[in-house]
């Protein structure tokens, strides 16, 4: 009990002495952080940094019953031990009862644009999977696309080096993690695999739990800041799936996967756009589905485009944006051998709605999708959302 009231107390002094300033919340894509960059630049001289990102959702389907969920809320802590060495860890609550690390990495500072870094960290794919608090994009819940493609929230372990050059208006981002999951033995003696058509490689996102590694995976990715407003990412990933020691010898056991991601930022004013394309080519998925019984496709690709308008006053402090996004993305663009493509699977999304920030770090989300697929008797519901997002 006295070690507990220990504890407390500590927590108490930190958040008192080394919470993070409370900043306003940046709409120009040049200048916006997520949650780990914040921590790195906002220590205000103090040892500790503190913040937390969460958000609560009503989802309501056509014909269905709603869904009430505290869906995420994430604990952010970051140590500065010297000018050049910090650490930052995220712990993630999901849905009340999970809990995940999502992300703990030491960043070393070896010169004033560029950084070593290792640890369980974000792969840069995209936008929403480095930019995922709920203040930072619109709708209550995150593109579709950046769902089963690429699929947020990607994380797994390795290291690598970060940095800008002012000069150039690029910033920079390369690292060798360890890979997907893709095959481990059943108890029944057969061989699970953890790969599908129905949404492509997520489930194969192994979160630094225990995580098997047998070849590493290369992930790049540049941004261009040169234009006022605008911010242009070209992102790329390519390597194997990991298979357990005992499976990774059997023909199929791993996939070859590369992916290519474009991403466009641009704020005016009280306009501001975005657009996504990801494609993703996967190897040897004929063998993989004839051992594993699935229906892994051999190519993954989504895209969207979205547009938003502030419908307050630019000099106000609180925005109200009205934004619609069309978004199609197909996890089975392509397929090998005698499997055929799911129509299921080809699908699009119509998303249109308001983010209401009320303040700096706190978001009001109300919006409507329509969603569709290829096959003629589609039974995919139309959806109404709503949301609370908070950032500190």
């Amino acid at each position: 009990m006295k070690k507990l009231i220990v504890l407390i107390i500590l927590v108490m002094v930190s958040v008192v002495d080394a919470q993070t300033a409370q900043d306003t919340i940046t709409f120009d894509p040049q200048k916006q952080l997520n949650a780990a960059q914040r921590l790195l630049s906002g220590n205000y001289g103090k040892a500790v940094t503190l913040g937390a990102y969460g958000e609560m959702t009503y989802n309501q389907p056509e014909s269905n019953n709603g869904e009430l969920d505290v869906q995420r809320l994430v604990l952010l802590v970051g140590y500065k031990f010297s000018d050049q060495v910090q650490f930052v860890t995220e712990i993630e609550f999901e849905h009340v009862e999970e809990v995940y690390v999502e992300q703990a990495f030491v960043n070393y500072a070896i010169a004033p644009n560029v950084s070593l870094r290792g640890g369980l960290m974000l792969v840069p794919m995209g936008i929403v999977n480095e930019f995922h608090e709920p203040t930072t994009f619109n709708g209550v819940e995150r593109p579709a696309v950046d769902n089963v493609i690429v699929p947020t929230t990607w994380r797994e372990i390795g290291f690598g080096v970060t940095g800008r050059s002012n000069e150039l208006s690029i910033g920079y981002q390369a690292y060798v993690f360890n890979g997907f999951k893709s095959t481990s033995f059943g108890g029944d003696g057969g061989v699970n695999g953890f790969l599908k058509g129905s949404n492509g490689l997520r489930s194969g996102r192994q979160k630094g739990i225990k995580s098997t590694i047998d070849s590493p995976t290369l992930s790049l990715k540049i941004d261009y800041y040169g234009i006022p407003g605008l911010r242009l990412g070209v992102s790329s990933y390519f390597g194997k799936t990991q298979a357990e020691d005992d499976v990774e010898a059997i023909d199929g056991s791993n996939i070859g996967i590369s992916m290519l991601g474009l991403d466009a930022r641009y704020a005016f004013k009280r306009f501001a756009a975005r657009g996504q394309y990801i494609h993703a080519s996967l190897s040897d998925t004929e063998n993989y589905n004839d051992l594993t019984g699935r229906d892994l496709g051999s190519a993954l690709k989504g895209w969207y485009i979205e547009t938003s308008y502030n419908l307050l006053a630019q000099e106000k402090s609180q925005r109200l944006f009205a934004f619609a996004r069309y978004e199609k993305y197909d996890t089975h663009a392509d397929t090998e051998g005698d499997l055929l493509r799911n129509d299921n699977y080809n699908r699009n999304d119509l998303t249109m709605g308001l983010s209401y920030h009320i303040a700096p770090g706190v978001v009001l989300k109300g919006d409507y999708q329509f969603r569709d697929n290829a096959n003629a008797d589609n039974d995919v519901q139309n959806r109404l959302n709503m949301g609370i997002g908070v950032w500190f």
